[in-house]
């Protein structure tokens, strides 16, 4: 052999012995979830649940060996309730810390922003975020995914239940901005429906929750509920205010969720009486097995309860892994594929599944109202379950309504 065949030969070698290498090492590299959230802000509280749950789910998969035998990585980024600043923490995600996923968004607005930045890089996305645009044309595509409830499926069942059972006469208040626009179009068309009056809605600016203008308008009025669309913080400062002007010794207060930690937040007297949805609520840990492993392995990690935004981060992650070990890829396109062709899911509570036209998750919620303080249950059992309301895509808009052939 010359000089020229033996290096030939020779490198050929330290290729073939190299190559093995690389390509454990390329397997020991973790699949790379993105996460946006508002971890700063008003949205805060909900934000830190929604991480436990998320982290929570990792740990988990983690622990049973990974999925294509990769480890889980979840990246956290503050969108600090801004569609700027998530549209810019999402590509930088997607283009500096390469993931291969993204689950996440709180805000409705912000998750329209990180959505169009997983769409430009076909990277799949998973909301978490009360919106109905989110699965609706043209705002979707084939890979954005939707797991939480939406204002339309919130409000169909909280509205029809409470016009039945609190009164007809209602005034609604609500956040002038995505979220609180949807409730209070929905609200309006069900109590109409249901043979209800809505005598005003008033809109207010999302985060300056000052409400004494509009009270004794309310007062004088005399509705028999009073709907406040407030998310987050904002929750707790209409219902002092409302309070303040006597309105709960004569009105009905509802709103569209029960949010624990602002419950919390606020009290239980403030809370109490109060009525409102959930998509969960820790006490199901009574009555559903899948519930009370989910809420026994958070207290365990996190030495409190989850709640439904929490909920939403845990089972938004074991989906992603679901849909990766059934498609064995991490490519979106198949990922998202594999979840429609297997679109029944149970991660923590009742069965859930993916309508396949619009890729939104269909699951029970519940109908709370808050406890009087005698009667809570140690810190977080603030809220009583009033109702059942069963998974039912006749909630939601049908697929031809949201532009879907």
């Amino acid at each position: 052999m010359d000089r020229r065949a033996f290096l030939g030969t020779a490198t050929a070698a330290a290729a073939a012995l190299a190559f093995p290498a690389v390509l454990r090492a390329q397997t020991r590299d973790p699949v790379k979830i993105g996460f946006p959230i508002p971890l700063t802000g008003p949205f805060g509280a909900i934000a830190e649940d929604m991480q436990r749950g998320a982290t929570l789910a990792m740990e988990q998969v983690n622990a049973r060996g990974g999925v294509l035998g990769r480890k889980l990585e979840v990246l956290f980024r503050d969108d600090q309730l801004k569609p700027a600043v998530g549209a810019q923490r999402t590509k930088e995600l997607i283009e500096n810390d390469r993931v291969q996923f993204v689950v996440g968004g709180i805000a409705a607005h912000v998750q329209m922003a990180i959505n169009e930045q997983t769409k430009k890089a076909g990277v799949l996305f998973i909301s978490v975020s009360q919106s109905d645009e989110i699965s609706a044309k043209p705002d979707t595509s084939p890979i954005t995914f939707h797991e939480a409830l939406n204002p339309t499926i919130t409000g169909r069942a909280m509205a029809a239940w409470a016009v039945q059972n609190l009164g007809k006469r209602w005034w609604i208040v609500y956040a002038d901005y995505a979220w609180g626009k949807q409730n209070n179009a929905v609200f309006s068309d069900i109590i109409k429906k249901h043979g209800g009056t809505v005598l005003e809605s008033t809109p207010y600016p999302l985060g300056n929750p000052e409400f004494s203008a509009h009270l004794p308008k309310i007062q004088a009025a005399r509705p028999e509920v009073l709907l406040s669309v407030a998310p987050g913080a904002d929750s707790v400062a209409f219902l002092k205010q409302a309070i303040s002007f006597g309105l709960k010794k004569d009105v009905k207060l509802v709103q569209p969720l029960h949010i624990l930690p602002y419950n919390r937040q606020g009290g239980a007297e403030l809370f109490s009486d109060v009525y409102g949805a959930t998509s969960f609520y820790w006490e199901l840990e009574d009555t559903i097995p899948q519930a009370k492993s989910f809420v026994e392995a958070f207290r365990k990690r996190f030495n409190t309860v989850p709640d439904a935004y929490g909920s939403y981060g845990y089972s938004g992650i074991h989906e992603v892994a679901r849909g990766v070990a059934v498609a064995k890829s991490l490519d979106s396109e198949a990922v998202a594929k594999a979840l429609r062709a297997n679109p029944t899911y149970s991660h923590y509570k009742s069965k859930q599944w993916w309508r396949a036209c619009d890729n939104k998750a269909f699951q029970d919620l519940w109908i709370t109202r808050g406890r009087p303080a005698s009667a809570v249950r140690g810190d977080w059992g603030l809220l009583e379950i009033i109702a059942r309301i069963p998974a039912n895509e006749e909630l939601d808009r049908t697929c031809a309504e949201k532009g879907h052939a």
